[in-house]
């Protein structure tokens, strides 16, 4: 292996990377919802299940968009889903009228249960009865909620994240014997929503671009006496749903619980955290508000070399290194002898897949023997923690995409395919990270990174 050093990295005036996001969400085509269709017909067949009852809410419904293309906003949802394609959704009231916008033919089914608080509920079934309905009974049922367990002491299949009164009538109608959690057909190792084809790729370039072009606007727009809501109204566009809550926060963070931007202004020494999140991806970036590192504390005026420098170097090891066929394990192996977990208190998972949640899962933990994969979408997601010192971030998104689906992209997106080289070439030459060749950056800012963030000079690598 390549060996790293963390005098490599540098603070360097560069030009800064183009916005590039084209402002023009791509749908999902008829033939990629057919598609899923099928490949989780597959996994039912291969699995012996029957029927699939995928649960949805607004913080929880992405298992459930990706066959029905939208979340049930404020309610509760089912899509019954069996083997032969017959499919329902059970709704609420005020998503009932939405089943004929549904991406799959599905039969609508009125479940006021799922309604928000004292509308009316004057229905004469029981949620036994409305489920009935669906045609479950004694049928093997596997359900999908949107965490896939991985408990070391728990029996996963028996483990479910969905509301006790759904379980309960599935278990009288269906057994309790007939009813396993199959969430990791969608997530988890080799699940259907991990690998992505051209047309996914597209449609998710759209918010991972425009997270990272709000960002750099976020970061040029950095100045004493800017307020945090100022930054949070650049972070957050044209009415697009975020994944994750907008950050922009200056000092001291959390205080009386609060998580949102407010009116304070950016003074000279603060820390500042900065994250953006649209489907498809997520931006985010951490540094202190100085000019350079003599405007800081004297004890943390060595932030660039303690902190900084092992974090990029890290990312670059992460970015260089990553392709299709290596292990989980392997990447995890590498970061930690990159930077090491015991110095910089790094604990989750170095690097995670997206796609309509900004964390939909990661092959990469310790000992994982998951694979990565062609059509993998990741965001290069690694958090040190270093007593003393403010956060550092540079978080941003890739695909995973070897020749053949290079291919394919430059074929069926020729555009999106150009600028994903062009980015490439930025990176290269600016940055000094010399990207695997099965690294398509997903935005035009991935590992850009001003840890001075009053100041525009960027850390690169210096190959001299």
């Amino acid at each position: 292996m390549k060996k790293y050093n963390y005098e490599d990295a540098v603070l360097k005036e560069i030009p800064e990377p183009e916005k590039d996001c084209t402002l023009i969400p791509v749908d999902i085509s008829d033939k990629t919802i057919e598609q899923r269709k099928q490949k989780i017909i597959e996994k039912m067949n291969q699995r012996k299940i029957d029927v699939l009852l995928i649960y949805a809410d607004l913080e929880h419904g992405n298992n459930f968009e990706y066959l029905v293309g939208f979340l049930p906003r404020f309610e509760e949802a089912l899509l019954v889903f069996h083997k032969d394609q017959k499919a329902y959704l059970v709704m609420g009231n005020e998503n009932l009228n939405k089943v004929s916008k549904a991406r799959l033919q599905c039969k609508a089914i009125h479940a006021p249960y799922f309604s928000l608080p004292n509308q009316p509920m004057n229905n004469t079934k029981s949620f036994k009865d409305i489920m009935k309905e669906t045609d479950i009974e004694n049928k093997r049922i596997g359900v999908v909620g949107w965490k896939n367990f991985t408990s070391l002491y728990e029996d996963n299949r028996q483990l479910y994240d969905i509301p006790v009164f759904i379980m309960d009538a599935l278990i009288e109608l269906c057994g309790k014997e007939n009813i396993t959690n199959q969430t990791d057909i969608f997530i988890g190792e080799n699940g259907v929503r991990t690998i992505n084809e051209p047309d996914e790729i597209a449609h998710y370039e759209f918010g991972a671009s425009l997270a990272s072009d709000c960002m750099l606007d976020a970061l040029n727009a950095l100045q004493e006496g800017v307020t945090e809501m100022e930054i949070g109204d650049i972070l957050s566009r044209y009415g697009q749903r975020n994944s994750v809550v907008t950050i922009a926060a200056f000092g001291q963070r959390f205080i009386k619980g609060n998580m949102y931007p407010t009116q304070r202004e950016l003074q000279l020494k603060d820390t500042v955290s900065l994250t953006v999140g649209y489907k498809g991806g997520l931006s985010s970036r951490a540094g202190y508000a100085v000019h350079s590192s003599s405007e800081l504390d004297e004890d943390v005026q060595d932030y660039m070399h303690k902190v900084c420098a092992p974090y990029f170097i890290a990312i670059a090891a992460w970015l260089e290194n990553i392709h299709v066929g290596m292990t989980g394990k392997k990447m995890y192996d590498l970061i930690n002898d990159v930077l090491p977990q015991e110095k910089y208190h790094w604990t989750l998972c170095p690097g995670h897949l997206t796609a309509d949640e900004e964390w939909l899962s990661s092959p990469i933990y310790e000992n994982s023997h998951e694979l990565i994969q062609s059509g993998m979408l990741l965001q290069s997601d690694i958090i040190p923690s270093v007593e003393g010192y403010g956060g550092v971030s540079a978080e941003s998104t890739i695909c995973i995409a070897d020749i053949k689906l290079r291919e394919k992209i430059k074929e069926q997106h020729p555009e999106m395919y150009q600028r994903m080289i062009k980015r490439r070439k930025y990176i290269i030459e600016n940055l000094g990270i010399q990207l695997h060749e099965d690294v398509l950056p997903m935005c035009s800012t991935l590992a850009y990174m001003r840890p001075f963030m009053l100041s525009k000079q960027a850390i690169t690598i210096n190959h001299e």
